[in-house]
């Protein structure tokens, strides 16, 4: 999994991570462990980047929303982005589309954080 982190202009830390392939029961867990070891470590400014991952099971959508709540808890800010086309239609039949904030683009969800940062 790729791990990338940006400092915005205030000089505040965001992760981004991208995880690949199946975010399911076998990967979600330890999936799960670095978002938390993400956020109360580095960041609780995270976004995750899912256009290598074809595939997400309830699991997968367990760790997405566990992610959100521990950085939230940590008056941080959680945004996915580049949502794989068949990765889209998990979190629209589930409805989670309307729980998490999912931008086009890496670039629009960092710029999200960043703005939400710097304005608080």
């Amino acid at each position: 999994m790729e791990q990338k982190t940006y400092t915005t202009d205030d000089g505040q830390t965001i992760i981004v991570l991208m995880p690949t392939g199946r975010l399911d029961i076998t990967t979600a867990w330890q999936f799960r462990l670095k978002l938390q070891e993400c956020i109360s470590r580095v960041s609780p400014h995270v976004v995750v980047n899912l256009s290598q991952v074809s595939f997400i099971d309830s699991s997968g959508l367990t760790s997405l929303v566990a992610g959100m709540r521990d950085a939230d808890k940590a008056n941080g800010s959680f945004r996915l982005c580049n949502v794989h086309p068949e990765a889209r239609l998990v979190f629209e039949v589930t409805m989670m589309d309307s729980v998490f904030e999912i931008a086009d683009t890496e670039d629009e969800a960092i710029t999200s954080i960043s703005e939400r940062v710097t304005s608080n």
